[in-house]
């Protein structure tokens, strides 16, 4: 198979002119007040849009001053906490998330009913596209067989560029529905053509929610616990929405502004969430406590585990990248309300699957890593666990595939970009065009015979 990787050491020597003649004064930026990021100094965003879809809440005014608080999360007005609560019991919570994501209001019994066997009637692959498409091009990368999958799919519809409202819903839903399928799909192919397993593809079942069927599919003998099912579905909630301002729904706003078709706007949000610094976060948490288990001899040890910390923060140990991975947020500073929700179902589900242990190491950490942060870097704002600290811990126990821990993001997050998607449309306005201000200076023209 002819590759396509190779790196001349004609294109380094380009690749190094390529730096030097684009690095920017990081001087400048202050100077000109560019917040970088679309953030200031204390991490809070720029306003760049409006939204009625889901709010966080990370500090409160106190005599006129704001000052950090416990984060909160709302979707459509609704605390995440009392969304979680609400699914108590047998029942799962997801497809009501995304039917009050969409539309704006939380189902009664018969509306959820009928969304459910509207999901169920979208869960079907187009003829021959398992065959075609995804397992004819088998990836190693399960978010470059979701996006691809996401683009072909533009070819098996006939209506792919009506930007009309009706149109644009039952396109979402048919991604939302076929998310879960495409990937699990996608790694069986990987797992067989890659690893040399056998390859086995089970059909969904309608009666089955999002999380039963991700993980019918993906086991070889389609069985799961009810608490694994649970937990699962509970994950989907937590990453289903999360603002206007994260990287991949903001993506999701600027493509849409565009004018262009659903699949397009999909695949660019699948874009950014691929990018490490956004939903393969929790796989690095996943490492990074790979690698404190084999160095540190008593995981009950604060001292020794502080030390360790301390050297991950030096970039001594681990990927040496100077950084504690699950810890911190963009927007939270005192706690991230998705992490706390998650923290007691994980201990519940370690002590199901005797990984209790592993477990009070993760709490161990959860409580060190601010305080060793914060004796070595200067903060503007307050550190805790984000929900990746504990998400990947949470897939690891349920034996879900590394490679399908950004994927699982993204069968939940698709949610949450078809409704600012359908908001955009809906509020169509300009196309987002932010400025840039260019610092290089003008030169004059040398003619071709002169250089």
């Amino acid at each position: 198979m002819k590759r396509i990787s190779n790196i001349s050491s004609e294109v380094i020597e380009l690749a190094a002119k390529c730096v030097g003649n684009s690095k920017i004064d990081p001087a400048l930026y202050p100077k000109y007040e560019v917040k970088r990021g679309l953030r200031d100094i204390n991490g809070k965003g720029v306003l760049t849009g409006l939204t009625e879809i889901s709010e966080i809440i990370s500090s409160k005014t106190v005599d006129g001053k704001s000052v950090p608080a416990d984060g909160e999360l709302y979707y459509r007005g609704y605390n995440i906490i009392d969304i979680v609560k609400g699914t108590q019991g047998r029942r799962f919570g997801f497809e009501e998330t995304t039917y009050l994501l969409l539309f704006g209001e939380l189902p009664n019994e018969d509306e959820l009913n009928k969304f459910h066997k509207l999901l169920s009637e979208y869960r079907s692959l187009p003829t021959s596209f398992v065959r075609d498409i995804i397992l004819k091009a088998p990836s190693s990368d399960m978010m470059n067989t979701l996006q691809r999958s996401v683009l072909t799919l533009f070819a098996y519809d006939s209506k792919a560029n009506d930007t009309s409202i009706p149109n644009v819903l039952r396109q979402c839903l048919q991604l939302i529905a076929l998310f879960p399928i495409i990937s699990v799909y996608g790694y069986h192919a990987y797992n067989h053509y890659f690893g040399g397993n056998s390859l086995f593809i089970h059909q969904p079942v309608s009666t089955y929610s999002t999380a039963e069927n991700i993980l019918h599919c993906l086991r070889p003998d389609g069985k799961f616990t009810g608490i694994e099912a649970k937990i699962l579905d509970i994950a989907l909630i937590l990453h289903a929405e999360h603002g206007g301002g994260n990287n991949s729904t903001f993506t999701d706003h600027v493509v849409t502004s565009s004018g262009t078709d659903t699949y397009s706007v999909i695949a660019a949000a699948l874009g950014s969430l691929k990018g490490p610094k956004h939903g393969g976060a929790n796989i690095k948490v996943v490492d990074m406590f790979e690698n404190l288990k084999e160095n540190i001899s008593d995981w009950s040890d604060e001292d020794e585990i502080k030390s360790y910390l301390a050297k991950m923060l030096d970039g001594e140990v681990f990927d040496k990248s100077g950084l504690i991975y699950g810890m911190g947020h963009a927007v939270y500073s005192i706690s991230d309300p998705r992490a706390i929700v998650f923290s007691s179902f994980v201990e519940r589900l370690s002590r199901e699957k005797n990984r209790s242990d592993e477990y009070k190491l993760y709490s161990m950490v959860e409580r060190l890593a601010p305080v060793v942060i914060a004796e070595k870097r200067k903060i503007y704002k307050g550190v805790s666990a984000n929900v990746d600290f504990y998400s990947g811990f949470v897939y690891n126990m349920l034996d879900l595939p590394s490679e399908l821990f950004t994927p699982l993001f993204a069968i939940a997050r698709i949610a949450g970009w078809s409704a600012h998607r359908l908001e955009e449309l809906i509020n169509a306005g300009k196309i987002i065009r932010p400025a840039y201000m260019n610092v290089s200076e003008h030169r004059d023209y040398v003619a071709f015979n002169d250089r």
